[in-house]
């Protein structure tokens, strides 16, 4: 393994802002007293999700919030590469997946890229100070090889012009969706399905499911019962929301802890002209899930495309048995395509129309 060691150029200080502090408060709960020092991945990953890298400061205040000694918080930022030891780039630390699958399908070009477009070496900031890369080993999507992962989001099935579009949309705020960039619906078959395509031989319940969208949806094998379903909720303009830490978004329903009104999204008594969007082309959505979605107030993509990963959790934990659904079937980024007019086809694969 490669020596990691703290960057020369240090910041004076580091602390953690009132929101994080308040998160971590919540995860240091969950352990035995004299446990505390079980919290310090997670409370490393809160100082690098805030400041982007983990400085010297940020282990010291990570060992004092745990009582632990600085060198134990140490080890631990030094042993495992999740955590970056120097500065990355402000707008983005792209890391580029290098593993043979990768390597087989133009890794190597992204690579090229990187280094001709951000910076001729791996952790280098480029000249703007906006951009930063490395190579990483697998990233655990390589039938949608190459990809690169940015933050919690990778983009995969790239070419040389998809990827400069990626840096270009990173660098105007406008990033393209997550996920396959090639029209591809996930891991699915790119040219369409060529097994078991006759509908009498399986059911839908697991061998094809990701075409069935008109089938009835099935609950999850070990769903906790079924409460009884939320009455319909009236529209109301969402309270101002406060700024939310990066890492309780990504805790998403998780932590199983109620989400506060303040949280709910807009919701409509009615589908805009009466005509509501078909949500049965989410994936993952089926007739029983679009009617609950009704009747909480959700009728269109566009709806659905504009909330924020609170905004999800607060809905999620109205969704009965299909709770966990939203976050595992990525809703707001497939509805951020479906708003586009973008559809999935059954018969050739999914591509724009």
């Amino acid at each position: 393994m490669s020596v990691r060691r703290l960057h020369p150029e240090q910041p004076e200080s580091f602390a953690f802002t009132e929101e994080n502090a308040a998160y971590l408060q919540k995860v240091i709960a969950r352990y035995p007293e004299g446990r505390q020092a079980s919290a310090v991945i997670p409370a490393l990953m809160v100082a690098q999700s805030q400041e982007g890298w983990i400085s010297r400061p940020a282990i010291e205040t990570v060992a004092k919030l745990l009582d632990m000694p600085d060198i134990r918080v140490l080890e631990v930022a030094t042993f495992y590469t999740q955590f970056q030891l120097s500065p990355v780039g402000r707008k983005a630390h792209i890391q580029v997946c290098g593993t043979t699958p990768c390597r087989l399908r133009g890794a190597e070009e992204i690579i090229s890229i990187c280094k001709n477009r951000l910076a001729a070496h791996p952790f280098e900031l480029s000249a703007d100070g906006d951009f930063s890369w490395e190579e990483v080993e697998c990233s655990g999507a390589c039938v949608n090889a190459p990809v690169v992962t940015v933050g919690q989001d990778t983009y995969e099935d790239l070419t040389a012009e998809t990827f400069n579009a990626l840096i270009d949309g990173l660098t105007s705020g406008n990033p393209p969706a997550p996920g396959p960039q090639n029209g591809r619906f996930f891991s699915a078959p790119q040219g369409g399905d060529t097994a078991l395509t006759d509908g009498s031989l399986y059911d839908g319940s697991v061998v094809g499911k990701y075409r069935a969208f008109d089938r009835e949806e099935l609950a999850p094998p070990s769903a906790a019962p079924t409460p009884a379903a939320p009455p319909p909720v009236a529209a109301a303009k969402p309270a101002d929301e406060k700024p939310v830490p990066k890492a309780v978004e990504a805790q998403g329903q998780a932590d199983g802890e109620k989400v506060p009104d303040q949280h709910k999204p807009e919701l409509l008594d009615a589908a805009r002209e009466d005509k509501a969007d078909d949500l049965k082309l989410i994936y993952g959505v089926g007739p029983k899930l679009e009617e609950l979605l009704h009747k909480l107030g959700v009728y269109h993509f566009d709806q659905i495309a504009g909330w924020s990963e609170m905004n999800l959790r607060w809905i999620d934990q109205h969704l009965g048995s299909f709770r966990g659904r939203a976050f595992r079937d990525k809703w707001i980024e497939q509805s951020s395509k479906l708003a586009t007019g973008w559809r999935p086809s059954n018969k050739d694969g999914d591509k724009p129309v």
